[in-house]
């Protein structure tokens, strides 16, 4: 599925307009089924979408449960239409919309949360390399100027990096691509291009990953997640300068 498409716009600068080709990332509706039967909607960039489904209902307690992500079909269309064979029962009480122009879905009282103690650090100096490095990374960004990114990584290298409208979606890509390629999340940063809201700070938690960075700073109730649930927190990334908000013991001068 393309991720991006080529338009002719009219560009303006001052007083001069002209025609030229532009990038435009591509927008759809994900539909998610389970056991043909419709569940939840979402828009998003359609690339990675087997990935985006598996770690929505890893980490979102929608199926009470087994379900099989090998089994998983996807059919493009207008819409991209998601269905997922599955045991047990569908629930979707307790769901809350995200913040955000392009929501997700998450269920805050449902989702269990245990404090991770991994002992992963991480010298200053060399996060804030592997940040600009995830950001150059962005190719989808560079083309569009439209999309947020997300990435996981060991300190040293980028393992995967997803980019979607919905910076949930791109946080949702990473976590289900580790569940597929059975990576585990320990030892690991989750870098991301957007603001730290309390949903994408508790997706994080729930899978212990020990360190989150943004360019882009937290929420207060996203700290407080952090806090309880041990993750580092790391916002506004820019060149030599970065604040730490929470467990700063992983942050090593």
């Amino acid at each position: 599925m393309i991720e991006s498409i080529e338009r002719i716009i009219h560009k303006n600068s001052g007083e001069h307009t002209i025609e030229t080709a532009d990038r435009i990332a591509v927008e759809k509706r994900i539909v998610v089924c389970i056991n043909g039967k419709e569940v939840l909607s979402m828009f998003a960039t359609p690339v990675m979408v087997r990935e985006l489904v598996a770690g929505i209902l890893a980490t979102e307690p929608i199926i009470q449960g087994g379900w099989c992500a090998d089994r998983m079909s996807i059919q493009y269309g207008d819409d991209v239409v998601v269905d997922v064979p599955a045991e047990g029962t569908v629930s979707m009480e307790g769901a809350v919309i995200t913040s955000g122009c392009i929501g997700g879905v998450t269920f805050p009282k449902r989702m269990t949360i245990v404090p991770t103690t991994d002992p992963f650090t991480i010298p200053a100096a060399q996060l804030k390399a592997l940040f600009h490095r995830f950001q150059k990374a962005s190719q989808l960004y560079q083309a569009t100027g439209c999309v947020h990114s997300a990435a996981l990584s060991d300190g040293d290298d980028i393992l995967c990096l997803a980019e979607d409208i919905g910076r949930h979606n791109a946080v949702d890509k990473i976590i289900g691509f580790g569940i597929l390629e059975q990576i585990p999340f320990a030892g690991k940063i989750m870098l991301a291009s957007g603001r730290l809201s309390s949903e994408i700070v508790a997706k994080c938690a729930k899978w212990q990953i020990p360190v989150v960075a943004s360019r882009t700073s937290p929420t207060s109730l996203a700290i407080d997640i952090a806090e309880k649930g041990g993750v580092t927190v790391v916002g506004f990334i820019r060149a030599d300068r970065m604040n730490v908000y929470t467990n700063p013991q992983r942050i090593r001068l």
